[in-house]
């Protein structure tokens, strides 16, 4: 307790906002948490075109109460943070400035009121204060993967453009506008709704030969959904590779995968022990 007075304001809120193992902060986090669902209720109820004039006074006044409680939150966070362009430069602080501003461009610019449903991403927020940052690393092994996959990616993608090109083009000249397929886009954008296996119905081949195409299309759609995912999964598994806790005992090197058998720099056979 005595230490707690002895902080200087700076210090103390510092450790309220910023600190979430103190019996203070975590009484700030649930007191934020319950403002930014409030928040975010309060926002998805206006939107509703139903209720009535004084719901959504009510609602407008709430809106104000949670934009000026943001607001002298984010200013009291950029007061007392360590590092002040750090913390407004980061990810969070971003976020947090963003949660208050649409509001208050909107109150002196009227007709940029469409930039208030900017203010949902309150809800990211919720993120920092459950330490749910713990899942940057597997975000991070997500990026690595799709990072590494992007040739063949780019490779299949060319390949399904040329194939709905090809489709949607002999649609075109099988079919043709007393079917619905008025131009060659048109029967393009069939060819997707079809390979995707979304069928909206809206287009339809009326021909046998229609149908036979449209039939084989569906049975490519099946096996083409799977080539992408077996592509970022295998990457996934060649990111997700620890290095083996063991060093080489003839030259020192160590961060070998999990399944080195020799070392990487003077081909020593490794220890079996330490792999994981």
């Amino acid at each position: 307790m005595s230490e707690t007075r002895a902080m200087d304001p700076r210090t103390f809120w510092r450790r309220v906002i910023f600190d979430h193992d103190t019996r203070a902060g975590r009484a700030f986090d649930v007191a934020l948490i319950v403002a930014i669902l409030g928040s975010v209720i309060t926002m998805l109820l206006d939107s509703m075109p139903g209720l009535p004039p004084l719901a959504h006074r009510v609602l407008y006044v709430f809106e104000w109460l949670f934009t000026l409680l943001f607001t002298a939150e984010y200013v009291t966070r950029l007061w007392c943070a360590a590092d002040r362009l750090r913390y407004a430069k980061s990810f969070y602080g971003v976020i947090d400035l963003l949660a208050v501003l649409p509001t208050w461009i909107a109150l002196v610019l009227p007709e940029s009121r469409f930039l208030g449903v900017i203010r949902i991403i309150r809800v990211l927020r919720i993120f920092r204060i459950l330490k749910l940052t713990q899942y940057v690393a597997e975000a991070s092994m997500l990026t690595q993967a799709l990072v590494a996959a992007r040739y063949k990616i780019v490779v299949f993608m060319f390949t399904i453009v040329t194939a709905v090109s090809v489709v949607g083009s002999l649609m075109y000249l099988i079919e043709g506008p007393e079917h619905g397929f008025t131009s060659i886009p048109t029967a393009m954008y069939w060819a997707i709704v079809t390979m995707t296996t979304v069928g909206y119905g809206d287009i339809s081949p009326g021909t046998p030969f229609g149908r036979l195409l449209a039939s084989a299309l569906m049975i490519l759609g099946y096996g083409i959904i799977a080539v992408p995912t077996g592509i970022v999964t295998m990457e996934l598994q060649r990111a997700g590779r620890v290095p083996r806790a063991v060093t080489c005992p003839r030259c020192g090197r160590d961060g070998h995968d999990l399944d080195a058998v020799f070392c990487k720099a003077c081909g020593t056979a490794l220890p079996v022990k330490g792999v994981l």
